[in-house]
């Protein structure tokens, strides 16, 4: 038994880095993990893993994120590690 069992997770920008590492260490410990991101790709290589489910999403998009919010049915934890840097190149506010 892990310390997360029963608990369901989700992650968003989890297909590298911390959001990656997170995902992984969440799942091992026996939580049920809900990965985004917005890189289908990289996120995919999250699907092998027991325990893990991989849905893309756009945190900037207001749309996308009222729709997954509808879909979820319990949530224990969110782990935003999604930013957004303000000075990006084409950035703009959630409409």
């Amino acid at each position: 038994m892990g310390r997360l069992d029963g608990k369901v997770i989700i992650l968003t920008a989890a297909a590298q880095g911390i959001g990656q590492a997170a995902a992984l260490a969440f799942a091992r410990e026996g939580a049920k993990v809900i990965a985004t991101d917005i890189n289908e790709s990289k996120l995919q290589e999250l699907e092998k893993y027991p325990g893990i489910q991989t849905r893309v999403l756009d945190v900037t998009k207001k749309k996308q994120i009222d729709q997954f919010a509808n879909e979820v049915e319990r949530l224990d934890v969110l782990f935003n590690v999604a930013g957004v840097c303000l000075d990006s190149p084409g950035w703009r506010a959630v409409e």
